[in-house]
C-alpha cells in the first residue's frame, strides 16, 4: 500500500514539474528540418514541450480556453520553433490581411519573445499567423512603458510556414542566429511565447503575465536553456544595394521635370554576436510611406515617427533619452533641412552614415552614429555632419543610467569637393538618464539632465525632469514633472516647448466585474504648466471613466476643466485669420469621448468626440476611422477629422476638414498595393501616395511609389497664384532592393 503511494506520489511531482516548469531546455540537432507546418522529423517529438498557456486576458487567474504547444530545437545555424494552437472546434481565424508585420487584436497569431542577453530590457519578437504572414520586431525598455517600447519596422531574415488542419493550425520556425544578437557561450536566454486567438477574444502566454501590464513586458520571462552552449555562427555579413529611379517635376515653380538615378546601400556587419555595424552610402527613403497628416490645431511643432530603417536597430539607444516632447535626439531631424524663410520641409542627401550598436557585455550596451549630409545651398545650408555616442549601463534587476552625447558640426562643402571644419557653426547636446524598473514591474520611472552647447553658449539651455509610476491590478498612478530652460535648442533633438515648468499626475482605479465587461474604473488627471516670466500658462484638470469589454471594444470618458494664458498673439483656426491678442486668457469647460468597436469584426471603427469650449468660443469634432476587412486579401478604411470652431467676429469661424481614405490590398504573402488618399482643407492640399511592394526574395523588394498633390482651393503661396485642382508636386519612384549574406 505503502509503494503505491510512494509510485503515485512520483507521478504526482513529475505532472507538476511539467505543468508548472519554469524553464524550457532546447535539445541540439544534426537532421534537418524541413518549413512544412508539419511534425514529420523525428526530432520534434524528442523535443520539450512549452504548454498549459494561461490566459492574459480578458483573466489571467485561468488557463487558456485555446491551448498552444511550442516546441524548441537548434543547430549551429538556426532556431527551430513548433507551434500547435488548439482551437477546440471548427474556426475562421481573423487577419488584416496578408500584409506583413501584423499587429492589434483584430488578429490570431502565434509570437515568440527572445531576451537573449537575459536583461529583461531588450528583446527580439518573431511572430506568424494561420495563413503563413510573418512579422518581427524589437521590444526596448522592458517593454510596456511607452509608445515606442515595442516597434514593428525592423526587418530581418528568417523563415517560416503554416498550416490549417481541423481543431488547429501549426507554425513551423526557423530563425538563423545571424539574425539576432547574443552573447558567445550563452547557456540561456530568456523567452515568452503568447498567442492572440480571435474566438474567445483571448490573449494567452507560457509565462504567466499580469493583466495590468503590457503583454510583452520582460519582467516576466522564463528560462530557454541550450542542451550545449551556443557558439558564433561564423562571419555574419549582409549587403543590402538598392538602384532607384525617380522623376519628379515642381509645377508650382513651372519647372521641368527632373529625372535622378541614384544607387547605394547598405550593409550590415557583425563586429561580434552582440554587437553590430551598420553602414549605409547615399542611401534613398523614397519608398517610405508618407506621414499621416493632422489637423494642427496646435501652437507647437508636431511630432511624426522614425520610419526609416537604417536607425531602427536598437534605436532605444538613441532615441530614447528624455520624454515624450522633450528628445535630445530625434532621427527624423537628419536628412530634412528646413527652409527658414519659407518653413517648409526639403529632403536633404545623406553622403554616407555609420551606426555601431549592441552589448559589450550582458550589462553595458553601446551606440555610436555618424552620418554626413550633402549641403542645399538653396537655403544656404552646409554639408553637416551628425554624430551621437551613447552608453548604458545596466543596475539591479531591470534598470539601467545612460550617457548620451550629440554633436551637429557643420562644414564647408566647396566647389572642389573639400571639407573644411567650421569651428563657429555647431549644436551639441550632453546628457544622462536614470530609467528605473523593479523586477516586478511594479514601479518604473526615469530621471534626466540634459544640457546644450551653442558657440554663444547662453544661460537656461538645459532640460531635466522625470517621471514615477505605480502599477497594480486595482491602482494606475502616474507623476511627471519637467522644466526645459529658455535656450535649451538641441538641433538634433524634438523640443515642443521651452522655458517652462510643468507638473502632471494621473490616477486610476480599476474594477474587474463577472459578466461582459473585463474592467472598468474612474480616473482623475491634471497638468499644469508655467514659467518665471508669466506664472501659469496652461493647466487643465480631467474627471474620466474607461470601461473596456471583453470582446475587445472599449470606452472612454473625461469632463474636462481647462486654462490657457496667450503670451503670443495666435490664430485658433490656424487658416492665416484674425489673431487672438497676446497677453489674453481663456477658461472652459468640455467633453470628451472616445469609442473602439470590436476590433474582430469585419467591419470595424474607432471614435474620438469632443465638444464645449475652444479660447473664446466653441470647438465641436470628431475624428477617427471607419473600415472593413475584406480577408484575407485586405481592407478598406477612412480616417477622418471634422472640427466646427466658431469664433466671436472678428475672429474666423472654420470647418476643418481632413478625409483620408485607405486601400490595402495583399494579393499574397508577397504582393501588396497600398493607396493612400489625404484631403486637408487647412493646408488647402489633395495628397496621393500609391505603393506597390514585391517582396520577391527574403527581405528584398521592388517599389513602385506613385505620389501626386494637388490644390482644393484657389489661393496665393509665396506670391504664386494656385487654383482649385492645380497640381502642385508630382513624383514616381522606381525602387530595386536586394538583402545579399556574405
Amino acid at each position: 500500500m505503502i509503494g503505491w503511494r510512494l509510485i503515485a506520489l512520483f507521478v504526482f511531482t513529475l505532472g507538476c514539474n511539467a505543468v508548472f516548469s519554469q524553464s524550457i531546455t532546447a535539445k541540439k540537432i544534426s537532421g534537418v528540418i524541413t518549413l512544412d507546418g508539419e511534425m514529420n522529423e523525428p526530432e520534434w517529438l524528442q523535443a520539450e514541450v512549452a504548454n498549459n498557456f494561461k490566459q492574459y486576458f480578458p483573466f489571467d487567474t485561468s488557463y487558456a480556453n485555446a491551448q498552444t504547444e511550442v516546441r524548441v530545437l537548434y543547430d549551429d545555424q538556426n532556431i527551430y520553433l513548433f507551434a500547435k494552437m488548439l482551437n477546440n472546434g471548427p474556426r475562421t481565424y481573423v487577419t488584416p490581411s496578408l500584409r506583413r508585420d501584423f499587429r492589434g487584436e483584430a488578429n490570431d497569431g502565434i509570437s515568440f519573445v527572445f531576451d537573449t542577453f537575459r536583461d529583461r530590457t531588450n528583446a527580439f519578437v518573431f511572430g506568424v499567423n494561420p495563413y503563413g504572414v510573418q512579422r518581427e520586431g524589437l521590444i526596448a525598455n522592458g517593454g510596456g512603458v511607452g509608445q515606442n517600447d515595442f516597434t514593428l519596422t525592423w526587418d530581418n531574415k528568417w523563415y517560416s510556414a503554416a498550416k490549417q488542419f481541423d481543431g488547429y493550425w501549426t507554425a513551423e520556425v526557423a530563425i538563423p542566429f545571424k539574425s539576432i544578437r547574443f552573447k558567445d557561450g550563452e547557456t540561456s536566454w530568456y523567452a515568452n511565447f503568447y498567442r492572440i486567438d480571435s474566438h474567445f477574444a483571448e490573449r494567452s502566454t507560457w509565462s504567466p503575465i499580469p493583466r495590468n501590464f503590457d503583454i510583452v513586458n520582460l519582467a516576466f520571462c522564463r528560462e530557454l536553456k541550450w542542451e550545449q552552449p551556443l557558439n558564433k555562427p561564423g562571419s555574419n555579413i549582409s549587403l543590402i544595394p538598392y538602384i532607384a529611379d525617380l522623376r519628379s517635376r515642381n509645377f508650382l515653380n513651372n519647372t521641368p521635370t527632373r529625372h535622378d538615378f541614384q544607387f547605394g546601400g547598405d550593409a550590415k556587419v557583425a563586429v561580434s554576436p552582440a554587437l553590430n555595424l551598420d553602414l549605409t552610402v547615399n542611401p534613398d527613403f523614397s519608398q517610405v510611406e508618407v506621414d499621416q497628416q493632422v489637423t494642427n490645431l496646435d501652437r507647437f511643432e508636431i511630432f511624426f515617427p522614425e520610419r526609416r530603417q537604417f536607425f531602427l536597430e536598437n534605436a532605444d539607444l538613441f532615441a530614447g533619452f528624455g520624454v515624450d516632447g522633450t528628445r535630445p535626439f530625434f532621427s527624423r531631424r537628419i536628412g530634412i533641412a528646413v527652409d527658414t524663410a519659407t518653413g517648409q520641409n526639403l529632403q536633404n542627401p545623406l553622403y554616407f552614415g555609420a551606426r555601431l550598436s549592441g552589448k559589450l557585455n550582458n550589462n553595458l550596451r553601446l551606440g555610436m552614429l555618424s552620418v554626413q549630409a550633402a549641403p542645399e545651398k538653396s537655403i544656404g545650408l552646409p554639408s553637416t555632419n551628425y554624430s551621437v555616442t551613447t552608453v548604458q549601463q545596466k543596475i539591479w534587476s531591470r534598470s539601467n543610467i545612460g550617457f548620451i552625447f550629440i554633436n551637429k558640426q557643420a562644414f564647408q562643402d566647396s566647389i572642389n569637393g573639400d571639407f573644411t571644419l567650421r569651428p563657429d557653426n555647431y549644436n551639441r547636446v550632453a546628457g544622462f538618464d536614470f530609467n528605473l524598473a523593479t523586477a516586478d514591474n511594479v514601479w518604473n520611472g526615469k530621471v534626466f539632465y540634459h544640457h546644450s552647447f551653442r558657440p554663444d553658449n547662453p544661460d537656461s539651455s538645459f532640460a531635466t525632469g522625470g517621471f514615477l509610476n505605480y502599477n497594480t491590478y486595482n491602482w494606475q498612478v502616474e507623476f511627471f514633472a519637467r522644466s526645459v530652460g529658455k535656450n535649451y535648442k538641441p538641433e538634433v533633438g524634438f523640443v515642443r516647448r521651452r522655458d517652462i515648468q510643468q507638473a502632471a499626475g494621473t490616477i486610476f482605479y480599476n474594477f474587474y466585474p463577472a459578466g461582459k465587461i473585463q474592467s472598468h474604473g474612474p480616473g482623475f488627471d491634471y497638468d499644469f504648466l508655467g514659467n518665471q516670466t508669466y506664472g501659469l500658462l496652461d493647466w487643465d484638470i480631467n474627471l474620466i471613466y474607461r470601461i473596456r469589454w471583453k470582446n475587445t471594444s472599449r470606452l472612454n470618458m473625461r469632463l474636462r476643466r481647462d486654462y490657457v494664458y496667450l503670451f503670443q498673439e495666435y490664430d485658433p483656426t490656424e487658416t492665416n485669420g484674425p489673431k487672438l491678442p497676446a497677453d489674453t486668457e481663456y477658461y472652459n469647460y468640455l467633453a470628451i469621448a472616445e469609442y473602439q468597436s470590436d476590433a474582430r469584426k469585419l467591419f470595424f471603427f474607432q471614435l474620438r468626440a469632443r465638444t464645449g469650449g475652444y479660447f473664446n468660443g466653441a470647438r465641436t469634432g470628431a475624428e477617427g476611422q471607419v473600415g472593413y476587412r475584406f480577408q484575407p486579401y485586405g481592407s478598406f478604411s477612412v480616417d477622418f477629422a471634422f472640427n466646427r470652431i466658431r469664433l466671436p467676429d472678428p475672429y474666423n469661424d472654420a470647418n476643418l476638414i481632413l478625409i483620408s481614405p485607405r486601400i490595402d490590398i495583399t494579393l499574397t504573402r508577397d504582393l501588396f498595393w497600398t493607396t493612400f488618399v489625404q484631403y486637408n482643407n487647412q493646408i488647402n492640399n489633395v495628397n496621393i501616395n500609391s505603393r506597390l511592394q514585391w517582396r520577391f526574395a527574403p527581405v528584398s523588394d521592388l517599389f513602385l511609389v506613385y505620389t501626386d498633390n494637388y490644390a482644393t482651393e484657389t489661393y496665393t503661396e509665396d506670391s504664386i497664384l494656385i487654383n482649385r485642382g492645380q497640381p502642385k508636386l508630382r513624383a514616381f519612384v522606381f525602387k530595386l532592393t536586394y538583402w545579399l549574406n556574405i
